[in-house]
């Protein structure tokens, strides 16, 4: 009985020191296993960053190119309606004039109706005209004719539109021509002074 025992011991050993072994040699493929994960763990956050920057890389080049291309579509014909402003300018003189001389008002009319026409075309495409009486001289919008002295306005105000100008979308592609005031003759030294100093100034 004690030396059945004894044998059972002995087998239960070495069953015990069976498991240890296999353990013992599981270890280092287990921590080999973890040691691939971490890599792999690694290289996909790497990726995971190079692809964040070229998507933003990528982002960013799309909207400049959408950007140059906005603008390419909005002054492309820049060239051809600014030759077109003469023609609109002949129109309104000549649509002054008929109102004033012409009594047919079917023929006046009609006239009129082909301005507005053509008129509502250049809008459609950008081109609208901006207001200067009344406003302070700006060179960014206004070419000065001429200076007249004026005690009623402030120094440097349209006083007088001779030629329209007009806006491309947010640009100008034609300086209104106008006629400015500037201090009257009879005007204390400093106002002149300050007037002198502005035109120097570009003012």
């Amino acid at each position: 009985m004690a030396e059945k025992e004894l044998e059972n011991n002995s087998n239960e050993t070495g069953e015990e020191s069976k498991q240890e072994a296999d353990i013992s040699h599981e270890l280092p493929e287990a921590t080999e296993s973890v040691l691939q994960i971490e890599e792999l763990q690694k290289q996909l956050d790497q990726y995971k960053d190079l692809l964040l920057r070229k998507a933003a890389e990528f982002d960013n080049y799309r909207r400049r190119v959408e950007g140059e291309m906005s603008n390419v579509l909005n002054y492309a014909t820049e060239s051809l309606l600014g030759d077109l402003l003469p023609v609109l300018d002949d129109f309104e003189r000549s649509l002054k004039h008929m109102k004033e001389t012409i009594e047919n008002e079917s023929l006046v009319k009609g006239v009129e109706l082909i301005y507005q026409k053509f008129l509502k075309i250049m809008e459609g495409r950008g081109v609208k005209p901006f207001d200067t009486v009344g406003k302070e001289f700006n060179v960014d919008y206004h070419d000065a004719l001429l200076q007249i002295p004026r005690s009623d306005v402030p120094n440097h105000t349209i006083i007088e539109e001779v030629e329209k100008g007009y806006m491309l979308n947010n640009k100008v592609i034609r300086h209104a021509k106008v006629i400015v005031s500037s201090a009257p003759d009879d005007a204390p030294e400093e106002a002149k002074d300050a007037e002198s100093s502005d035109e120097v100034t570009g003012k």
